[in-house]
């Protein structure tokens, strides 16, 4: 008698292999993540031919950066829809290629302002999916009224914000980076500045220059070191907010109905289903 072979158990494909496979169950996904990954080794080709090695390993951690949607549904076991996903590829691009390299964070002030603001539509998008998902849960009983959905959605995206700025401040305190970046402004009020020990503020008005060290600053006026960007960045982050929680609110008390309900529907994660798991490409 012939001794039956043992039949080799399927290669286990690699974790980054896996996260990429998990892109093409959205063909239109997977065609905005491989036109940007090539876009971002051809770039960063050039960048190493030049010499410039800081931005090609931010070129590197741009790539790894873009497996993130495909890594949140692996791990977590939900959903992502396409326009999300797509949103957030072009959001990794524009902020690490065009604002960091392209040096598009100088060159157009409202470029880190317009990713502020789609960062707390999107952090609210992603809020208001978690409350979603635990109350369809059937492990946990959690049901929300529609005003609560809209405030948590609010208060996580402003969380998201928070945790950014406390990032950004620390990477410019430790590491001397200029994140936050500085503001020219040609008044100030301070009470540091009265001779006297009390409350009030003295006003310095019309500053045309600002001088360090016996140095004149190349400046008309006052350098700001991040305190307005950083205001300005939670402000924006809050306007992208309170939009979403708004659209938020309406779809959660009428699901399916208005223009509302359908951005929500396009932004929303969901649990992922067996159904799910078997497609291959849509």
């Amino acid at each position: 008698m012939k001794r039956k072979e043992k039949q080799k158990p399927p290669k286990k494909e690699g974790f980054f292999k896996q996260l990429q496979n998990e892109f093409k169950r959205h063909k239109t996904t997977f065609i905005i993540y491989m036109v940007l990954r090539s876009l971002v080794i051809l770039i960063g080709i050039r960048l190493f031919i030049l010499g410039k090695y800081e931005s090609v390993f931010l070129c590197l951690c741009t790539l790894v950066m873009f497996l993130i949607p495909a890594f949140v549904q692996k791990t977590f076991k939900v959903e992502l829809p396409s326009l999300l996903e797509g949103i957030v590829l072009f959001f990794i691009f524009a902020a690490e290629i065009m604002g960091e390299i392209g040096d598009y964070y100088v060159k157009y002030a409202f470029w880190d302002t317009m990713l502020h603001t789609t960062t707390g539509f999107l952090a609210a998008a992603m809020g208001l999916s978690l409350i979603n998902i635990l109350n369809n849960s059937e492990r946990v009983q959690l049901h929300l009224s529609p005003l609560f959905v809209a405030l948590v959605s609010f208060c996580f995206s402003m969380t998201i914000g928070v945790l950014w700025e406390f990032f950004e401040f620390s990477a410019d305190m430790l590491l001397r980076t200029d994140m936050q970046k500085d503001t020219v402004i040609t008044g100030i009020s301070s009470v540091l500045l009265n001779p006297e020990p009390v409350n009030v503020a003295v006003k310095i008005n019309n500053i045309t220059e600002t001088m360090v060290n016996g140095e004149v600053l190349n400046v008309n006026g006052y350098l700001d070191i991040g305190l307005i960007d950083t205001m300005k960045d939670m402000f924006v982050n809050f306007i992208g907010a309170v939009v979403f929680s708004v659209f938020g609110y309406f779809y959660a008390k009428h699901p399916g109905k208005g223009t509302g309900s359908r951005i929500v529907e396009g932004l929303r994660m969901r649990r992922r289903t067996n159904q799910d798991d078997a497609e291959k490409i849509e």
